[in-house]
Parts: C-alpha cells; sequence; structure tokens
C-alpha cells in the first residue's frame, strides 16, 4: 500500500538532501570555484527540503476527504484532532495574551513621544491598532506557537519514529500522514486562526490600558479612532496570514519530526531545527504576504 511506504520513503528523501546539502569534496575544484560550489550545493539541498514539505502537506490534503468523511477504519479520529487543537492552541492563549498584551503597551509609549509632537497623541490608537492587525498579532502570535507548539509536535513524532511507534501503525495498515499528520496540520490552521484574532484583541488592548493610564486617552475615544482606522481588509490580510503561519508550522513540524534519525541525539536536533527554520520561515512568507498586499492595494 502506498501510505504505507510513505514514511520510509520521506527517511530517504531526508538523508539525501542532507547529502545533497554537503559542499561536495574540493578534490579537483578550482579554490575561486568552491564558494560558488558549496552555495549551488546549498540551493538545491533548500529546494529538496522545501519539496518533501510540500510532498508531506500534499499527502496530508489528499488523505482529509478519506479521513473526514469515509467508513470507519479510515477516520483521522476526532478526538485526536480536538486534542491537538486543545494543545496547540487553547494552552496557548495565556501566553500569547500577555506578550501581545505587552507589545502594545510598548507599542504606545513609544510612538507617544513622537505624535506629540505633532499635537497627535490620540492617534496612537491608529497605529497601534493598524500595526497589531496587521502585522504584529498574526506573526508574534506564529512565532509563540512555533516553540509552544512546534517544538513539541517535531519532539512528539520523533520519538514515535526512535520508538518504531511510526512502524507499529504501518503494520496495522493505519497511515501515518492520516492518523498522525492530518490531525496536527488542521488543528493547527484552525487554531492558528483563532489565537491570531485573541492576539490582535490584546495588543489592542494594552494600548488602550497605557493610553488611558499614561497620555491621557479616553478608552471611548481610544476605541472610536480604533474603529476608524481598521478596515475589514486589514482584518482579513491577518487572517489569511495567520492559516498560513499555521499551515506552515505544522508542515515543517511534522516534516521535521518524521525524519529523525539518530536516536535521541536526532530528537532533539530535529526539535533545534524545527524552531530555528520555522521562526525564519514565518519571517520570509510574512514578507512575501506584504510585498503582494501592497502591490494589489490591500
Amino acid at each position: 500500500m502506498k501510505d504505507e511506504t510513505i514514511i520510509e520513503a520521506r527517511r530517504v528523501q531526508a538523508d539525501e538532501a542532507r547529502g545533497a546539502a554537503s559542499p561536495p569534496s574540493s578534490v579537483g575544484t578550482h579554490p575561486l570555484l568552491r564558494p560558488v560550489v558549496a552555495v549551488g550545493s546549498a540551493a538545491v539541498g533548500m529546494l529538496e527540503f522545501i519539496g518533501q514539505v510540500g510532498f508531506l502537506f500534499g499527502d496530508a490534503m489528499r488523505s482529509a476527504p478519506r479521513g473526514l468523511v469515509s467508513g470507519r477504519g479510515r477516520r483521522l479520529g476526532w478526538q485526536n484532532l480536538w486534542a491537538q487543537m486543545v494543545r496547540v492552541g487553547v494552552k496557548a492563549v495565556p501566553i500569547v495574551m500577555l506578550v501581545l498584551f505587552c507589545i502594545g503597551a510598548i507599542l504606545a509609549l513609544q510612538m507617544a513621544p513622537v505624535l506629540k509632537g505633532y499635537g497627535a497623541v490620540d492617534r496612537t490608537a491608529d497605529i497601534i491598532s493598524i500595526a497589531v492587525f496587521r502585522e504584529l498579532g498574526p506573526l508574534v502570535a506564529a512565532v509563540v506557537l512555533t516553540g509552544f507548539a512546534g517544538a513539541s509536535i517535531a519532539a512528539e513524532l520523533g520519538s514515535m519514529v526512535v520508538s518504531e511507534e511510526i512502524e507499529a501503525l504501518e503494520a496495522q495498515a493505519i497511515s501515518p500522514v492520516r492518523f498522525l499528520v492530518l490531525p496536527r496540520v488542521i488543528g493547527t490552521t484552525i487554531m492558528m486562526v483563532c489565537v491570531a484574532v485573541v492576539a490582535d484583541l490584546t495588543g489592542v488592548l494594552g494600548g488602550m490600558v497605557v493610553g488611558q493610564a499614561f497620555l491621557g486617552i479616553e478608552p471611548r475615544k481610544y476605541i472610536t479612532y480604533t474603529f476608524e482606522a481598521i478596515k475589514i481588509r486589514d482584518f482579513v490580510t491577518g487572517l489569511v496570514k495567520a492559516g498560513v503561519f499555521g499551515m506552515l508550522i505544522s508542515s515543517l513540524a511534522c516534516h521535521l519530526g518524521l525524519s529523525v534519525t539518530g536516536g535521541a541525539q536526532g530528537v532533539g536536533a530535529a526539535t533545534t531545527r524545527t524552531v530555528v527554520l520555522t521562526i525564519v520561515a514565518l519571517i520570509i512568507v510574512d514578507l512575501m504576504f506584504t510585498a503582494v498586499f501592497y502591490a494589489i492595494g490591500w
């Protein structure tokens, strides 16, 4: 069965990618060409890694219809999905709220002196609301979820690979992609959007509290300026980013977790790689979305 060989094939691809990513021997290569060869090898390795993550996400999406609507024995397991949503999203809410409240307060304190020179301290609400809804809310929430959930997913799946639980699932004709990857991808994506909404509101609340306590901005006036500044497209762009961030976090974490080799040491290395690579990928993807939204006038 095709599903039974997916994980093993992905491990082989990961090993080949690591071999391709390592620079070839410099024997017989001109010294001036060695940097070019190293850069080319790194680029090939990066493209192969992106392709592997894309194939894993594609496998998960192809298994979604069967997992959601097919008969008993092929379903993804709703209890597993709810458990992932609670672990990834609900438990992360307090941390996200604390971080975004502080960011909203910091923005208010930083922007107030500049705006005071123009006699527009009240407009602090405009800057905070736009910055949080369009950019900081989804991005900071995604970074928090990377450390909170992404590393946990990678470590969990890596431990299952080391303890041969993946092989046990395949021996029972259970697809690891449908049973393990799909619930984590769906749960992380849904909860990332929900957490982003909470982050947006908390960031605005932090700015309002500081505005009332230190800047003399009445809450009613602050809320009025916030609603005047925010458009539907600002809210929608943040939610679109959040959904893509959720898919990116879960896909990278699942791929790196399932590609673990080398026992317990490999699990630790995969967890570290997950956090580092995911944060870098989030920043790059966020830049791409921002550039596209700017180009289309959003």
